[in-house]
């Protein structure tokens, strides 16, 4: 695995950090044409920016704000002018480039042309005097201009020709390369190899059995965590190898160097952008698949289990995870979030100030949110409910579907789905912790055989108790605690039977089948209310004794 990441990172930088020598002046993503402030006054200030050749930065030149635009157009047009003159000469002519004194400027002509004047501002980019400056303009022009000629002749095009191909040779290979490898890699996940049990301590009271359910879903969610992780490093692989690939090429040839700038222009900020949001994505996965396998290895190292809480611990795990993953989610997407601001120029350290004077406003109006979270972080420090509990807060209750550091959601009987603040929570009734009870009142007829209907009773319930579906759910052997009370519907006799958490319900049912079963073969009879008159009247009990001696 360690192997297959630092392959797939390899081939990313591979891709990602080569540059072709022909664009080595140029910055992988440089602020193009945007002119950078050396003054402060509005539209007086002073601004800068870089003229251009075949898309390869020149030199700098510096103007006001309002006048900028207007002569950095002017003098990247006259290049051009006399760069399309001066390339369509013979091979063997050479350039000319003149620094000549006008009004006390020092003014550049190439072959004889007019192109640009050097001023003082010029001359302050470069900390130097306007003579020194003009000097240092025309050596970089007359170099560069004798560069890009001798590029556009056809022993160099073939030459670069020849490199491309090359180039996109080696992009062929490496996509192909990636593609295979990403290949095996699906059919190694759809034909596993069986994986081992988990090894626990030797004399470990927990089964491997017992902690198999667990580690079995957390193995499967870090791997599919992991293989998103893979997923998404292959496809940006694929764009590094053809997107670096093809601006590699784009950068070897002058005709097509421009179209390199302007690729840098356009997709400078979605780039980075896209950068830091597909490597949030990738970081909060991979938290996801390390908290995964945390959790993995200290179940399977037995450490936390014991008889009674092995089964509780099934219903935990979904809820530490998911509370941890919540947390390191949105620590991930703040971080991104500033990344992301960076990354577009954006000064964040006034704006984090401002969001600490927000955060302690918010704070003190949203009193109810911290309590909630409060309450929340200690429900689960103290686990006194967990997701797949079934729990009862007032007169709401039901099946605990979701949970987190704000809210609790239980759906009830009905379907409904209740949503209860963390912070209203007071006192809690907790029907499936370690253990449940299932709390059996059975009526029998007051002209029953009380101790036949005891013993037949506890038979049933031991015989269910011995067979092996209900084995596993019962937890020790169920109790007739005997007659309970005296009531209108007969003797009530009491039966506890102690079970797996949200078994009480099944196993109960069950057990009411079968008694109704073995109490009707036995002829005892379940009681029904019934209540008895007493006539005290004499005048009708005369009327009842005439009426029977006629």
């Amino acid at each position: 695995m360690r192997f297959q990441f630092l392959a797939i990172a390899s081939s990313m930088a591979i891709a990602v950090v080569s540059v072709p020598k022909a664009t080595a002046q140029i910055p992988f993503l440089p602020q193009l044409q945007a002119p950078s402030s050396v003054s402060n006054d509005s539209n007086d200030r002073v601004v800068s920016g870089w003229i251009y050749l075949d898309g390869r930065r020149l030199f700098q030149i510096a103007a006001s704000k309002a006048n900028f635009p207007e002569r950095s157009e002017d003098i990247q047009k006259k290049l051009q002018k006399i760069g399309q003159n001066y390339f369509q000469s013979p091979a063997k002519t050479a350039v000319k480039v003149e620094v000549r004194k006008v009004n006390e400027l020092p003014v550049i002509y190439v072959n004889g042309q007019y192109l640009m004047t050097v001023t003082s501002e010029d001359a302050g980019l470069r900390q130097v005097d306007i003579s020194t400056s003009a000097n240092q303009v025309a050596e970089a022009l007359e170099e560069d201009l004798q560069e890009a000629k001798q590029e556009r002749q056809t022993q160099f095009l073939i030459g670069q020709g020849k490199i491309a191909a090359g180039i996109g040779l080696a992009m062929i290979v490496m996509s192909w390369g990636v593609y295979s490898w990403e290949q095996r890699d699906k059919k190694n996940l759809l034909y596993p190899i069986a994986s081992q049990p988990p090894r626990g301590p030797q004399n470990s009271p927990i089964s491997t059995a017992a902690a198999q359910p667990i580690t079995t879903q957390l193995n499967q969610q870090q791997k599919q965590h992991l293989q998103e992780v893979k997923r998404r490093l292959f496809q940006l692989s694929q764009a590094g190898i053809w997107g670096s690939g093809s601006f590699f090429i784009l950068g070897l040839f002058p005709y097509t160097r421009g179209f390199q700038l302007g690729i840098i222009t356009a997709a400078q900020f979605p780039l980075r952008l896209g950068i830091v949001f597909l490597g949030t994505y990738v970081v909060i996965r991979f938290t996801y698949a390390l908290i995964d396998r945390f959790t993995t290895t200290l179940i399977s190292s037995g450490a936390f289990l014991t008889p009674e809480s092995s089964e509780r611990l099934q219903l935990r795990v979904s809820t530490f995870s998911g509370v941890t993953k919540s947390i390191a989610t949105g620590i991930c997407v703040g971080v991104g979030i500033l990344l992301a601001l960076v990354s577009l120029g954006i000064d964040i350290v006034p704006l984090l100030a401002g969001v600490s004077l927000v955060g302690v406003a918010l704070s003190l109006a949203s009193q109810n949110l911290i309590k909630d979270a409060i309450n929340g972080f200690l429900i689960i420090l103290e686990d006194q409910y967990a997701l797949g509990d079934v729990i009862t807060v007032g007169d709401v209750g039901g099946l605990v579907e979701n949970l987190n550091l704000r809210m609790t959601q239980v759906r009830d009987s009905e379907g409904r789905l209740i949503t209860i603040p963390n912070g209203e929570i007071k006192v809690v009734a907790n029907l499936s912790s370690r253990w449940s009870r299932a709390d059996l009142t059975i009526p029998i007829a007051y002209q029953a055989d009380t101790e036949q209907a005891l013993k037949l009773i506890e038979t049933v319930a031991e015989k269910m108790n011995q067979e092996m579906q209900w084995q596993r759910q019962i937890l020790e052997p169920p109790q007739v605690l005997g007659i309970d009370q005296f009531g209108d519907r007969g003797l009530i006799i009491r039966v506890w039977i102690k079970t797996q958490p949200l078994k009480q319900w099944d196993v109960a049912r069950e057990l009411r089948r079968r008694l109704k079963v073995a109490l009707d073969e036995a002829g005892i009879s379940i009681s029904v209310p019934q209540q008895a008159i007493w006539v005290n009247d004499d005048h009708l009990l005369n009327f009842q004794e005439n009426g029977k001696a006629n």
